[in-house]
């Protein structure tokens, strides 16, 4: 049997554009290593995906926080764990 090649999943292709948002952020974040990327990725996506979060929560529970629902239970908030 011949052995099939391997073809990427998806070829990013980079523009100018991209290429200047990349410089921008290495510039911005001081990036020099590996704990600099993540922490630049926490900055930039940890508020994204807590909006996220707490909109799939509001659609689970059928009503936002702060909100008064049918229960007796209503969500005011978090506490940290």
């Amino acid at each position: 049997m011949a052995r099939r090649e391997k073809q990427p999943v998806h070829k990013v292709v980079m523009t100018e554009g991209k290429r200047n948002i990349v410089h921008q952020l290495l510039e911005e974040y001081d990036i020099q290593t590996a704990e600099d990327i993540q922490e630049a990725l926490k900055d930039l996506l940890g508020s994204t995906l807590k909006e996220m979060m707490e909109a799939e929560m509001d659609e689970h529970l059928g009503y936002g926080r702060s909100e008064r629902s049918d229960s007796d239970d209503y969500r005011n908030g978090y506490k940290p764990k």
